[in-house]
């Protein structure tokens, strides 16, 4: 982003940049490192450079300097003020991510760049702002945590922590399962996430594997609010009307529908699509098109997780079809709820507050079901069909009483 200096880096920054680079990646330590400098000083100007020592003294590999010098060439053209720029992690069509070092915290960070072409976009400014803005008021342990936003040489610029790890999608890619204690753990820590998200008055809409970050120590946290919406912001609501905002695979009905208000359980609707494929490997709702997906989301009946995965808990199973309930009245009253029963499986309890929604929904529905069409009925949850079932076949029993016992009376009366 920033000019070069006129006369070009010194070779000395340039090796300083070098052992830097090679520590901060853990190709050597910083001992190492400190040792192919005291050699290149006892060689008194002979001419080798630093590179050369660190390759002829074993500390790193001809192929590894060439990625290195590559890294201090890109620092250079896309300097940041107070920041290094240490090697690219990613790029997309909407941003590239490096990784970098804060000089004046002396700390590796992340920044994500708006592509040029992109930074000339005023709309897609203004989302990139809002993205680091809605992470800013956002202080939680299991969320990426924002740093600093800013614009530099015509490019826009959002720094936020950076995560020694990999995405949950990554692991799915590679064609992963996870047993039930692993996805409930990662997913506690996401549903907290949201939790406090939600309690700032943010939903995220965007909520998928590959927005979700496990570190080393098997942290979860829940990245990338690009899509985030404050509730608040009925402008933002209004212009997206109409709109469909999400990923497709996870993406909740509402949020297809493009309807106005967009509240907490959208997210939750996505947490339990990812929940259902870190435990079944698979999607809720597969399709050949993103469209085709959309559509089943809004129509197809959930195939509960445990029917796919039969050594799934029949807890989890109903936990997942209220976190996917088509309808959103029939969903969580609140995250919190989410998180009550998640905890209770994890802990090899029952999920209540899903039996609570399944009770609710069955009385609420009961005369519509009773003589509905049974598409309508399978769009319920099995535990909701079995009590509206059970229900159904005590009021039957009860008139043919009532019925017997008046005809009994008039019999009586008559004679």
């Amino acid at each position: 982003m920033a000019q070069q200096n006129s006369n070009g880096p010194t070779t000395a920054s340039i090796d300083t940049e070098l052992g830097r680079l090679v520590v901060d990646q853990q190709l050597a330590t910083q001992e190492e490192v400190n040792h192919c400098l005291s050699v290149q000083a006892a060689q008194g100007g002979s001419g080798e450079t630093f590179a050369s020592v660190l390759v002829r003294e074993g500390v790193v590999t001809p192929r590894q300097i060439h990625r290195l010098k590559k890294t201090i060439e890109t620092s250079r053209r896309q300097q940041i003020p107070g920041y290094v720029i240490l090697e690219k992690l990613g790029s997309g069509a909407m941003a590239t991510v490096f990784k970098a070092r804060q000089l004046s915290l002396d700390r590796v960070v992340a920044i994500k760049v708006l592509p040029k072409r992109l930074s000339e976009n005023a709309e897609y400014v203004e989302r990139f702002y809002k993205e680091g803005k809605a992470a800013a008021r956002l202080n939680h342990a299991n969320i990426v945590q924002a740093i600093d936003v800013g614009e530099a040489a015509g490019y826009h610029y959002f720094v936020m922590e950076y995560v020694d790890g990999h995405t949950l999608g990554e692991e799915l890619d590679a064609g992963k399962v996870f047993s039930e204690a692993e996805a409930l753990d990662i997913v506690i820590q996401i549903a907290r996430a949201l939790e406090h998200a939600h309690a700032q008055g943010f939903v995220h809409r965007d909520v998928k594997p590959k927005n979700i970050m496990i570190t080393r120590e098997g942290v979860a946290k829940l990245a990338d609010m690009g899509l985030a919406r404050a509730t608040s912001d009925t402008d933002a609501a209004q212009a997206e009307a109409g709109k469909a905002y999400g990923t497709p695979y996870y993406i909740s009905p509402e949020q297809i529908r493009g309807e106005v208000d967009i509240d907490f359980r959208a997210d939750i609707y996505a947490l339990g699509a990812t929940l259902y494929q870190l435990v079944t490997g698979r999607v809720p709702f597969q399709a050949p098109t993103p469209a085709a997906v959309m559509h089943k989301h809004l129509k197809e009946p959930l195939v509960p997780p445990d029917h796919v995965n039969t050594r799934l808990s029949a807890g989890l199973g109903e936990v997942v079809e209220v976190m996917m309930a088509k309808d959103r009245n029939r969903r969580y009253a609140s995250t919190s709820d989410v998180l009550l029963d998640l905890e209770a499986i994890a802990a090899g309890g029952a999920p209540l507050q899903a039996r609570r929604q399944y009770d609710a929904a069955a009385l609420t529905h009961l005369a519509d079901e009773a003589g509905g069409s049974a598409a309508e009925t399978d769009l319920l949850p099995p535990a909701t069909r079995n009590v509206n079932l059970l229900v159904v076949v005590l009021a039957v029993a009860l008139a043919l009483s009532m019925l017997f016992n008046l005809l009994l009376a008039v019999l009586l009366a008559s004679s």
